[in-house]
Protein backbone atom coordinates (compact mmCIF):
# COMPACT_ATOMS: atom_id res chain seq x y z
CA UNK A 1 0.00 0.00 0.00
CA UNK A 2 1.30 3.46 -0.91
CA UNK A 3 1.99 5.71 2.05
CA UNK A 4 -0.02 8.79 2.94
CA UNK A 5 1.45 11.82 1.17
CA UNK A 6 3.31 9.60 -1.28
CA UNK A 7 2.01 11.52 -4.28
CA UNK A 8 3.66 14.71 -3.04
CA UNK A 9 6.96 12.94 -2.36
CA UNK A 10 6.89 11.22 -5.76
CA UNK A 11 6.26 14.57 -7.43
CA UNK A 12 9.30 15.95 -5.63
CA UNK A 13 11.41 12.98 -6.77
CA UNK A 14 10.21 13.60 -10.32
CA UNK A 15 12.46 16.63 -10.68
CA UNK A 16 15.99 16.77 -12.04
CA UNK A 17 18.44 14.57 -10.11
CA UNK A 18 20.55 17.67 -9.42
CA UNK A 19 17.54 19.45 -7.93
CA UNK A 20 16.27 16.42 -5.99
CA UNK A 21 19.65 15.61 -4.43
CA UNK A 22 19.50 18.20 -1.60
CA UNK A 23 16.03 16.95 -0.63
CA UNK A 24 17.43 13.48 0.07
CA UNK A 25 20.02 14.88 2.49
CA UNK A 26 18.51 14.33 5.92
CA UNK A 27 15.77 12.10 4.49
CA UNK A 28 14.98 8.87 6.37
CA UNK A 29 14.70 5.62 4.43
CA UNK A 30 13.33 2.56 6.25
CA UNK A 31 13.33 -1.05 5.09
CA UNK A 32 11.38 -3.60 7.14
CA UNK A 33 11.83 -7.32 6.56
CA UNK A 34 11.32 -10.46 8.63
CA UNK A 35 14.20 -9.44 10.91
CA UNK A 36 12.72 -6.02 11.64
CA UNK A 37 13.13 -2.40 10.50
CA UNK A 38 16.33 -0.52 9.79
CA UNK A 39 16.30 3.21 9.09
CA UNK A 40 19.08 5.30 7.60
CA UNK A 41 19.29 9.09 7.67
CA UNK A 42 20.85 9.91 4.31
CA UNK A 43 23.92 12.16 4.52
CA UNK A 44 25.49 11.81 1.06
CA UNK A 45 24.22 11.14 -2.48
CA UNK A 46 25.52 11.27 -6.04
CA UNK A 47 23.52 12.26 -9.12
CA UNK A 48 23.64 10.21 -12.32
CA UNK A 49 22.14 11.73 -15.44
CA UNK A 50 21.41 8.84 -17.77
CA UNK A 51 22.12 9.46 -21.47
CA UNK A 52 24.01 12.67 -20.64
CA UNK A 53 26.38 10.92 -18.25
CA UNK A 54 29.13 8.44 -19.28
CA UNK A 55 29.41 7.47 -15.59
CA UNK A 56 25.85 6.11 -15.54
CA UNK A 57 24.77 2.55 -16.25
CA UNK A 58 22.06 4.04 -18.48
CA UNK A 59 24.47 5.94 -20.74
CA UNK A 60 24.36 3.32 -23.50
CA UNK A 61 20.65 2.65 -23.24
CA UNK A 62 18.24 0.26 -21.58
CA UNK A 63 19.31 -3.25 -20.58
CA UNK A 64 17.89 -5.98 -18.39
CA UNK A 65 20.21 -4.85 -15.62
CA UNK A 66 19.35 -1.14 -15.63
CA UNK A 67 15.68 -1.28 -16.68
CA UNK A 68 14.46 0.08 -13.34
CA UNK A 69 16.27 3.35 -14.00
CA UNK A 70 13.94 3.98 -16.94
CA UNK A 71 10.83 3.56 -14.80
CA UNK A 72 8.89 6.05 -12.68
CA UNK A 73 10.44 8.12 -9.92
CA UNK A 74 10.52 6.78 -6.40
CA UNK A 75 11.75 3.25 -7.09
CA UNK A 76 15.03 1.61 -6.11
CA UNK A 77 17.61 0.64 -8.69
CA UNK A 78 19.78 -1.95 -6.92
CA UNK A 79 22.76 -3.40 -8.74
CA UNK A 80 25.57 -5.85 -7.98
CA UNK A 81 29.11 -4.59 -8.50
CA UNK A 82 32.65 -5.94 -8.40
CA UNK A 83 31.26 -9.41 -7.78
CA UNK A 84 30.66 -8.74 -4.10
CA UNK A 85 28.57 -5.65 -3.29
CA UNK A 86 25.09 -4.24 -3.81
CA UNK A 87 24.45 -0.52 -4.18
CA UNK A 88 21.14 1.34 -4.29
CA UNK A 89 19.87 4.36 -6.21
CA UNK A 90 16.58 6.22 -5.90
CA UNK A 91 15.17 6.74 -9.40
CA UNK A 92 14.11 10.31 -10.06
CA UNK A 93 13.23 12.55 -12.99
CA UNK A 94 10.83 11.81 -15.83
CA UNK A 95 9.94 8.22 -16.68
CA UNK A 96 12.08 6.98 -19.56
CA UNK A 97 14.97 9.37 -18.88
CA UNK A 98 16.89 7.04 -16.50
CA UNK A 99 18.28 9.44 -13.92
CA UNK A 100 18.83 8.68 -10.28
CA UNK A 101 20.63 9.32 -7.01
CA UNK A 102 23.10 6.87 -5.52
CA UNK A 103 22.66 6.52 -1.76
CA UNK A 104 26.31 6.96 -0.85
CA UNK A 105 26.29 7.31 2.94
CA UNK A 106 24.10 7.75 5.99
CA UNK A 107 23.56 7.28 9.70
CA UNK A 108 21.59 4.32 11.06
CA UNK A 109 18.91 5.79 13.33
CA UNK A 110 16.76 2.68 13.89
CA UNK A 111 17.67 -0.99 14.01
CA UNK A 112 21.35 -0.50 14.85
CA UNK A 113 21.72 -3.97 16.35
CA UNK A 114 20.35 -5.57 13.18
CA UNK A 115 22.55 -3.33 11.02
CA UNK A 116 25.59 -4.35 13.09
CA UNK A 117 24.81 -8.03 12.50
CA UNK A 118 24.46 -7.48 8.77
CA UNK A 119 27.71 -5.52 8.70
CA UNK A 120 29.61 -8.08 10.85
CA UNK A 121 29.81 -5.63 13.73
CA UNK A 122 32.16 -2.89 12.46
CA UNK A 123 34.43 -1.14 14.94
CA UNK A 124 32.27 2.00 15.03
CA UNK A 125 28.63 2.78 14.28
CA UNK A 126 29.82 5.60 12.02
CA UNK A 127 30.89 2.88 9.56
CA UNK A 128 27.54 1.09 9.49
CA UNK A 129 26.38 2.97 6.37
CA UNK A 130 29.41 5.02 5.35
CA UNK A 131 29.76 4.09 1.70
CA UNK A 132 27.13 2.84 -0.77
CA UNK A 133 27.79 -0.89 -0.35
CA UNK A 134 27.74 -0.63 3.44
CA UNK A 135 24.51 1.36 3.34
CA UNK A 136 22.81 -1.23 1.15
CA UNK A 137 24.04 -4.08 3.35
CA UNK A 138 22.90 -2.38 6.55
CA UNK A 139 19.42 -1.90 5.06
CA UNK A 140 19.30 -5.52 3.87
CA UNK A 141 19.10 -4.64 0.17
CA UNK A 142 19.98 -6.93 -2.72
CA UNK A 143 18.71 -7.53 -6.26
CA UNK A 144 15.36 -8.64 -4.85
CA UNK A 145 14.89 -4.99 -3.86
CA UNK A 146 15.49 -3.77 -7.42
CA UNK A 147 12.35 -1.99 -8.62
CA UNK A 148 10.85 -1.68 -5.13
CA UNK A 149 8.79 1.42 -4.43
CA UNK A 150 10.37 3.45 -1.61
CA UNK A 151 6.91 4.90 -0.89
CA UNK A 152 5.19 1.57 -0.23
CA UNK A 153 5.66 -1.25 2.28
CA UNK A 154 8.18 -2.70 3.11
CA UNK A 155 9.90 0.65 2.46
CA UNK A 156 9.26 4.13 3.75
CA UNK A 157 10.92 7.36 2.62
CA UNK A 158 10.39 10.55 4.62
CA UNK A 159 11.81 13.74 3.13
CA UNK A 160 12.73 16.74 5.29
CA UNK A 161 10.30 19.68 5.32
CA UNK A 162 12.86 21.63 3.30
CA UNK A 163 16.34 20.90 1.95
CA UNK A 164 19.24 21.79 4.27
CA UNK A 165 20.56 25.34 4.04
CA UNK A 166 24.16 24.13 3.99
CA UNK A 167 24.94 21.53 1.30
CA UNK A 168 28.39 20.39 0.23
CA UNK A 169 28.96 19.81 -3.49
CA UNK A 170 31.89 18.28 -5.28
CA UNK A 171 33.05 15.61 -7.74
CA UNK A 172 31.74 12.09 -7.44
CA UNK A 173 33.85 9.49 -5.67
CA UNK A 174 35.94 7.26 -7.91
CA UNK A 175 34.38 8.52 -11.16
CA UNK A 176 36.50 9.89 -14.00
CA UNK A 177 35.45 11.86 -17.05
CA UNK A 178 32.20 13.79 -17.18
CA UNK A 179 30.89 14.29 -13.66
CA UNK A 180 34.15 13.08 -12.17
CA UNK A 181 35.92 16.42 -12.03
CA UNK A 182 35.33 19.62 -10.10
CA UNK A 183 33.66 21.04 -13.18
CA UNK A 184 30.72 18.71 -12.55
CA UNK A 185 29.87 18.82 -8.82
CA UNK A 186 27.35 15.97 -8.82
CA UNK A 187 28.05 14.65 -5.31
CA UNK A 188 26.06 16.23 -2.46
CA UNK A 189 26.62 15.84 1.28
CA UNK A 190 25.90 17.29 4.71
CA UNK A 191 29.06 19.23 5.64
CA UNK A 192 30.67 18.13 8.88
CA UNK A 193 28.62 14.96 9.21
CA UNK A 194 30.95 12.17 10.39
CA UNK A 195 29.22 9.49 8.29
CA UNK A 196 30.07 11.15 4.95
CA UNK A 197 32.52 9.02 2.96
CA UNK A 198 36.05 10.06 2.12
CA UNK A 199 36.64 11.57 -1.30
CA UNK A 200 38.55 9.32 -3.69
CA UNK A 201 39.29 10.70 -7.19
CA UNK A 202 38.59 8.59 -10.22
CA UNK A 203 41.21 6.77 -12.28
CA UNK A 204 41.84 7.76 -15.90
CA UNK A 205 38.85 6.86 -18.10
CA UNK A 206 38.76 3.21 -19.18
CA UNK A 207 36.90 1.57 -22.04
CA UNK A 208 33.81 0.96 -19.93
CA UNK A 209 31.31 3.01 -17.93
CA UNK A 210 31.74 3.27 -14.18
CA UNK A 211 29.10 1.91 -11.83
CA UNK A 212 26.76 4.65 -10.57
Amino acid sequence: MEQSGAADVRARLGGSALDVAPWLLGAHLTHTDDDGPVTVRVTEVEAYLGPDDPGSHAFRGKTARNATMFGPAGHLYVYFTYGMHYCANVVCGTEGWATGLLLRAGEITEGRDLARERRSRPATDLDLARGPARLAQALGLDRRSDGADVLAHPFRLVLPESPPSDVGRGPRVGVSGVGGTGEYPWRFWLPGDPTVSRYRPGKPPAARSVDP
